[in-house]
């Protein structure tokens, strides 16, 4: 992707241009992002996908009891009636199960991957939403069909309502509204309040990103370290040949609390480990995903990734579906052409080196990769 082209689905302008004006910063309505845009599913297949077990989806209503929250998977007999106002399907990561859904999230590409998490469609009759709320992430929100009327605002008071099963503004106090209609779209960064209504049946596509938070992505990486603690920090034992009796023996030697944070610096201090634990983290697959193993052909032609297949690089490594391996050298170009793609072609992988084959053969064995058609 050249980043320096302006695009329509950032209302004219360029990737670099949206990232440094937008991204992170400011909200931004582009009418007609995607010109023509309908519903890559329509009404029975998202309806279907809610009543799968590897899917996560959510049912919410706003009636006479109030807010009224039910999580999935959801027999279709359990929705209410089409004509019913006030509530909504939420159905996430549906780009794992749809090609066309896929495809869509590619067209977000200029922001990293490792940034880069799932695509929720929302289904909404006359008047339903999920209450005036703030996100931890940033968010493209696609209409796709019918109409729905967002009131944005830079929320100060962030205390929500007690006793509902809902994150919800007490206090929302909306600066803009607009009415979204199919093909338009309204970027939010985090933490901006929003509040999106249903006018009338109505379907919305949201782009979300991860935003890992340091607490969380500090214990992930602590927990993948402790699996190699043993061999990163050594064999060594503690020894204290020049200990003298102690008349306070519940005391813990302070020789000994050095060696403990000896031991914990030698695991932290492997720049290598930890760039292969987080190129590790950020590639896995998300919880409910798992690939179907097949028989690798005989003759590899071109290759495509698997839509729910994560890869990724840095200068040293590659990483694909939470493991990692060295590349260096015309292998590692090949690789990061893979993973930045989604795709070789024929000659580019007659071109690899036989450990690079070998390599995709075993990835389109685990299900991986896929010969290209």
């Amino acid at each position: 992707m050249d980043t320096r082209q302006p695009l329509q689905l950032l209302g004219g302008l360029s990737p670099q241009q949206f990232m440094k004006r937008h991204w992170q910063k400011k909200p931004l309505l582009i009418r007609q992002a995607v010109p023509g845009f309908k519903p890559l599913l329509d009404r029975a297949a998202l309806f279907a996908l809610a009543a799968r077990d590897d899917v996560e989806s959510r049912l919410l209503s706003q009636g006479k009891k109030g807010w009224q929250f039910k999580r999935g998977p959801f027999e279709r007999r359990v929705f209410p009636g089409l004509k019913t106002p006030d509530w909504t399907l939420l159905v996430q990561g549906v780009d794992l199960h749809d090609d066309g859904v896929h495809q869509l999230m590619q067209q977000f590409r200029f922001v990293p991957d490792a940034r880069l998490d799932d695509v929720m469609i929302s289904y909404a009759t006359n008047g339903g939403g999920v209450g005036p709320h703030f996100d931890s992430y940033d968010v493209f929100l696609l209409q796709a069909h019918g109409q729905r009327r967002w009131r944005i605002g830079r929320q100060k008071d962030l205390s929500l309502v007690e006793g509902l099963p809902l994150k919800i503004l007490a206090n929302f106090q909306p600066e803009e509204e607009y009415v979204l209609d199919p093909g338009d779209m309204l970027y939010l960064p985090p933490r901006w309040a929003h509040d999106g209504v249903a006018v009338g049946e109505c379907m919305t596509y949201s782009i979300g990103f991860r935003q890992p938070g340091r607490g969380e992505l500090a214990r992930e990486l602590l927990q993948r370290l402790a699996e190699d603690a043993e061999d990163a920090a050594g064999t060594a034992v503690y020894r204290d040949p020049g200990q003298p009796a102690v008349e306070s023996p519940a005391g813990i030697p302070p020789e000994m609390m050095d060696f403990a944070r000896d031991a914990l610096q030698a695991v932290l201090n492997d720049p290598a480990e930890l760039q292969c634990l987080l190129g590790e983290y950020l590639s896995e697959p998300k919880q409910n995903v798992w690939f179907e193993a097949s028989q690798a052909p005989a003759r590899v032609g071109g290759v495509t990734l698997d839509r729910r297949t994560r890869m990724m690089f840095d200068d040293q490594h590659i990483f694909i579906n939470g493991e990692s391996y060295r590349a260096s050298g015309r292998d590692a170009v090949l690789m990061r052409r893979l993973a930045d793609g989604r795709r070789l072609g024929a000659s580019e992988v007659a071109r690899a080196s036989q450990g690079a084959r070998s390599l995709i053969t075993n990835w389109l064995e685990a299900g991986w990769l896929h010969v290209e058609r």
